[in-house]
């Protein structure tokens, strides 16, 4: 459903539910906002089609069952949860999403969202962004209850959050239809333009709710992914026109988050360079252990791009040598690669900082 991509294990930590109370020195929080790259299952509870509950999914996932992850094991959200020495965050609609649970953060992301409202429309019921912060609003009111305002503010400023988005508003908008109603409103440079410009309003939204450390990924290759290799691709090359959208969106994101630092007076949003993570991989997949990154592990047709990741698919019986799990997501493994550059990655990858920079900078405050 998706086509963005996105963000594995140091800084260890490891809390345990029962220690976590008001006063506890726990982990900081963590607050995931997005798309199928980020869902850790909230659409598990939803009447949707855009959902990740039956096997093959979760097959390599510690219960071998699916969770309602666009992956065959971890996703994104799980591995930067190692990273801050954390419980993996609970989808916000999870009836176990409650107590002390609530201290260690949410996961609000629900699969085929965008930017825009009308992006996913076909997926029917599905959590858009605006949504997703009434909720962390709502999330805040539930937390406060429980320790107080004044902590609750402390608990979400001190935070760390992720926002993945974009990738749905060119593959499940734009691009979805021939002749799509945004695509006859806007030509391509025009729509970018639009979208980041609504972009920015959901930040500044996401911090007026208190958040100050967020990674903001940008768009992968997204005509690389299987599922536009199946439709565009002659030879093994990426779509043209996809890929071209990403060219646009992602310079105009880092810039419009650079400015947007600049008005804060701080370093807030941190644009995640996913492109350049995933082109790594995509142009030189055997450098990094994979034997392929055309072709899905779990799929039908041209490059296993077609159609959904089932049990009638063809599976790949090494999930760890294939770069794309599904026709649009990544594998666990190569979602550990991603994680790796975010951790550690130069400023190709990470502007201004990345996370082990951020970590070490906000445990001196």
């Amino acid at each position: 459903m998706e086509n963005s991509f996105t963000l594995v294990t140091i800084f260890g930590l490891l809390f345990t539910l029962g220690n976590v109370g008001p006063q506890a020195e726990a982990a900081r929080a963590f607050f995931v906002f997005g798309d199928s790259l980020v869902d850790n299952g909230n659409n598990n509870y939803l009447a949707t089609t855009a959902r990740a509950d039956a096997y093959p999914y979760g097959i390599d996932y510690p219960t071998h069952r699916a969770t309602g992850r666009f992956s065959n094991g971890l996703n994104i959200p799980d591995l930067i949860s190692e990273q801050i020495g954390s419980e993996p965050t609970l989808p916000y609609l999870s009836p176990e999403l409650n107590g002390q649970r609530l201290l260690i953060g949410a996961n609000f992301a629900s699969a085929g969202i965008g930017i825009l409202n009308d992006t996913g429309v076909q997926f029917v019921n599905i959590i858009r962004i605006g949504e997703q912060l009434q909720y962390f609003r709502q999330y805040q009111q539930r937390v406060s209850a429980l320790i107080g305002p004044e902590q609750t503010q402390r608990l979400v400023n001190e935070a760390l959050v992720l926002m993945t988005l974009g990738g749905n508003d060119f593959v499940n908008n734009y691009y979805l239809v021939p002749f799509s109603a945004r695509s006859r409103q806007f030509a391509l440079p025009d729509y970018v333009v639009y979208i980041i410009s609504e972009y920015r309003k959901i930040l500044l939204r996401l911090y007026e709710l208190g958040a100050r450390r967020v990674l903001v990924t940008g768009t992968g290759p997204l005509g690389c992914v299987p599922a536009e290799l199946a439709q565009h691709s002659r030879a093994g090359e990426c779509a043209i026109e996809l890929q071209r959208a990403s060219a646009l969106f992602n310079p105009q994101l880092a810039e419009m988050l650079s400015g947007l630092n600049a008005e804060l007076g701080s370093d807030i949003f941190v644009a995640v360079n996913t492109n350049e993570m995933h082109m790594d991989w995509i142009n030189n997949p055997q450098q990094f252990g994979f034997v392929t990154s055309k072709v899905a592990c779990c799929g039908q047709g041209p490059y296993n791009g077609i159609g959904l990741c089932t049990i009638a698919s063809n599976l790949c019986p090494n999930r760890d040598i294939y770069a794309f799990w599904d026709p649009f997501h990544p594998s666990e493994r190569a979602n550990k690669l991603i994680v790796q550059q975010i951790i550690t990655g130069s400023t190709k990858y990470m502007h201004p900082m990345n996370l082990s920079t951020i970590m070490e900078l906000d445990s001196r405050v």
